[in-house]
């Protein structure tokens, strides 16, 4: 079962194949994407806390990658963590997301990207809710809810 200990051995170890690639330039991306998606998926970025409505929407669906449209998440995985991001308690798949050691802002933290077309999504931590007790804090950004 996926809990904290998975996630740290696989951002420390290597993150499993992906489904498929996605391999876009930078211009290619910037041309596909809004300013704000392309800033939060393809530069690191992070939106504003309670910026999207995204965080109260608890309807049956699937979450998919703004920028490759791979499935990623399951509605019936979303919670609400209070936090300002929609938050997940695990991916759909064990292969679509990849663990990077983050150490940015002077802390260390393991950020969350798409493992087909490496898009940062968010970050995952161990404060979650059962079974996995994982809270995927993504950006609403980063994510198309699909029917």
């Amino acid at each position: 079962m996926l809990n904290w200990e998975t996630v740290l051995n696989t951002a420390k170890k290597g993150n499993p194949e992906p489904p498929r690639r996605v391999e876009k330039s930078e211009a290619q991306w910037q041309a596909e994407l809004s300013s704000e998606e392309f800033y939060v998926t393809r530069k690191h970025g992070t939106e504003r806390p309670f910026s999207s409505e995204m965080c109260a929407l608890f309807e049956p669906g699937i979450y998919a990658c703004v920028c490759c449209h791979t499935p990623l998440f399951n509605a019936q995985e979303k919670f609400d963590s209070g936090t300002g991001w929609p938050s997940f308690t695990a991916p759909l798949e064990d292969n679509v997301v990849a663990y990077n050691m983050d150490i940015s802002h002077g802390m260390t933290r393991v950020e969350v990207t798409c493992n087909v077309c490496d898009a940062h999504l968010g970050h995952v931590f161990p404060d979650g809710p059962l079974p996995t007790k994982l809270r995927y804090c993504i950006n609403a950004i980063a994510l198309a809810k699909q029917k």
